[in-house]
């Protein structure tokens, strides 16, 4: 079982940037996959970024060169920072986790459904 807390988020303006932390409990975290997921009011969970146990990273296009995700496995701890802050970007923002892994990878990590882990959220609002 590992039990997932997101932290972080809050209220900045448009071009601002925030730094969302996900700290997990257990002692294997490194297997685990982490996704982030938003969701806005009105709007399905949509897949943000993901990381792999050893670093490998993949992000919707709507946040590529944009928004960065890394981990420190030592800490139990994955991060999403994000620069250049939209109105769009305005949702409640959720990390999860997940043993993912092999030639399927790329495709488990972008769908919510593969994710056996979540936390409770964290909002972020972008004002204009």
């Amino acid at each position: 079982q590992v039990q997932l807390v997101e932290s972080g988020g809050g209220l900045v303006e448009a071009g601002g940037s925030l730094r969302l932390s996900c700290a997990a409990s257990g002692r294997t975290f490194d297997v685990y996959t982490v996704g982030w997921f938003r969701q806005a009011p009105g709007k399905e969970r949509e897949f943000v970024a993901g990381i792999g146990g050893s670093g490998g990273e993949i992000y919707a296009d709507s946040v590529k060169g944009r928004f960065t995700v890394s981990r420190d496995n030592a800490k139990n701890t994955a991060f999403l920072q994000m620069n250049s802050l939209k109105p769009d970007d305005t949702a409640v923002y959720y990390c999860a986790a997940a043993a993912l892994g092999g030639v399927q990878w790329d495709r488990q990590v972008v769908r919510p459904d593969d994710y056996d882990f979540w936390g409770q959220g964290t909002q972020v609002t972008v004002s204009s």
